[in-house]
């Protein structure tokens, strides 16, 4: 059971850690990864936050950790909800005045599409997806044998209130046919700050081209950063990725 603090965003009830930081400086926004939640971070937030000075925001979307689950199974269009309905909603009522959305995987996603419509002061974007490829599709569906017949319920269920949804509500929208043509890279061009995108050259669940999407459709300045790693390089390589992103926050000074 988390001990963390629950704030009201539309369709219920998300939980957040809230580091305290300088309130002058832009805040940061953690977006986690498809399967993820505050706690799935590692710390990685604490540790920006500390280095940077800065107040640093984690929460987790409903469905996942201890946050409310969703009031409904979720579309093939749920990260532009994210963006569109439930981070308006968060960044109020928390005050988070023109944040630096850090976001991985899918969180990446969301946060890109959020800078593309909103005032943000920077981007940091992990191992993002613009559109769906076939490599992508089968390490997805890879992951839903794990699911079924391995240990992945289990040990999902130390870091979600219900395991289950967390799990079919990512894994049944990125395999339902209709996502096959799901491809953001058209937005892209609304984000005029400046971003910093990392990708692992090994990782499974997509390759250069998102991060290329992002530098090249994007109309601020893009900084890419590519890691000899898998699908979460903050934890697979976390001195260089901790050091790229507190030197371009810094560099948002």
């Amino acid at each position: 059971m988390s001990e963390l603090p629950t704030v009201e965003v539309p369709g219920g009830r998300v939980e957040y850690a809230d580091v305290p930081g300088a309130a002058d400086r832009a805040p940061l926004l953690f977006l986690h990864e498809g399967l993820g939640s505050v706690g799935l971070w590692r710390g990685f937030h604490e540790r920006v936050a500390a280095a940077t000075g800065r107040r640093a925001v984690a929460y987790s979307r409903l469905g996942h950790g201890w946050s409310d689950p969703p009031p409904a199974p979720r579309g093939p269009e749920f990260m532009e909800h994210e963006a569109a309905v439930v981070l308006p909603a968060l960044t109020t009522a928390l005050g988070l005045d023109r944040p630096v959305p850090v976001g991985h995987s899918d969180g990446a996603s969301i946060a890109l599409l959020y800078a593309a419509a909103a005032d943000v002061r920077g981007l940091v974007v992990l191992a993002p997806h613009v559109c769906v490829e076939e490599l992508n599709l089968a390490e997805i569906g890879r992951v839903r044998g794990t699911y079924t017949s391995g240990d992945l319920r289990i040990r999902m269920g130390r870091r979600h209130r219900d395991p289950d949804s967390a799990f079919w509500n990512w894994n049944d929208v990125w395999l339902d046919p209709r996502f096959r043509e799901w491809d953001i890279t058209p937005r892209l061009a609304g984000i005029i700050c400046p971003v910093l995108a990392v990708q692992g050259t090994a990782d499974p669940y997509g390759s250069l081209v998102h991060v290329e999407a992002v530098r090249d459709t994007a109309r601020g300045p893009v900084e890419l950063l590519l890691l000899d790693c898998g699908h979460s390089p903050h934890l697979e390589q976390p001195e260089r990725v901790d050091a790229a992103v507190t030197g371009f926050i810094r560099g948002l000074d």
